[in-house]
């Protein structure tokens, strides 16, 4: 890894200006950090993070098609592991994707923590429950978590995390009925469109991009903003 004392001049510089009480409004993405659930206003609560509007009023519902909702979320995950598997040649550099900085460790956690945010908001849902209000930092904070050297036995964590968290997701959505998948109870977006949703996730594997090629920049895919 290399030194990293150039790393808080970086973060402040393309972190500063998001405080918490300021929603992300340019990446749909950045925005759905937040459960699709809450009908209440763009104020801080009592910690000072920030909860969402409903998803009609934020932005638009997903588009979904005839593809399987499960296999949808098990292809994301491949698809992100398929990148992490390049990451552990990584040179400590912060990786600036859009207006955010990205690194490997913090691309695992913003997958994983948008898989487990809407299994939360799912199973609660089906329970009758009420969704809890979203306090992730997401992507406007950088921990310093996130700037370690991402090595092979991450590379293992990683796969044991989101592979299971995809097989929660395609057992629980294959023993949904299509009526539970469209006309989904609660309030939010259908089941099906959260399977969408989170397809979008990879966007924050993408950011890291391609790291095979040792000492060459990040490959970028298309970061296409679809959450």
């Amino acid at each position: 890894m290399t030194d990293m004392k150039h790393a808080p001049d970086v973060l402040d510089a393309l972190e500063a200006p998001h405080e918490p009480d300021a929603l992300h409004a340019s990446d749909a993405l950045h925005a759905s950090d937040a459960p699709h659930t809450s009908d209440a206003s763009h104020a801080p609560d009592a910690s000072g993070l920030v909860t969402q509007d409903a998803p009609d009023t934020l932005d638009e519902a997903p588009v979904t098609d005839d593809r399987d909702p499960a296999r949808i979320l098990t292809a994301m995950v491949d698809h992100v592991l398929g990148l992490a598997g390049t990451w552990t040649g990584w040179d400590g550099r912060p990786i600036p994707a859009d207006d955010r900085i990205y690194t490997p460790h913090k691309a695992i956690r913003r997958v994983a923590d948008h898989m487990v945010d809407h299994l939360a908001e799912m199973e609660a849902r089906l329970v009758g429950e009420e969704t809890q209000p979203d306090h992730w930092h997401a992507s406007a904070t950088t921990t310093e978590a996130d700037l370690a050297p991402f090595t092979e036995a991450d590379l293992d964590e990683a796969r044991s995390r989101l592979v299971r968290l995809a097989r929660i997701w395609a057992n629980r959505l294959d023993a949904l009925t299509p009526d539970q998948l469209d006309r989904s109870p609660g309030k939010g977006w259908t089941f099906r469109q959260l399977a969408f949703h989170l397809e979008g996730s990879a966007y924050y594997a993408d950011s890291v991009g391609d790291l095979s090629a040792a000492g060459a920049p990040a490959s970028h895919p298309d970061r296409t903003r679809k959450p």
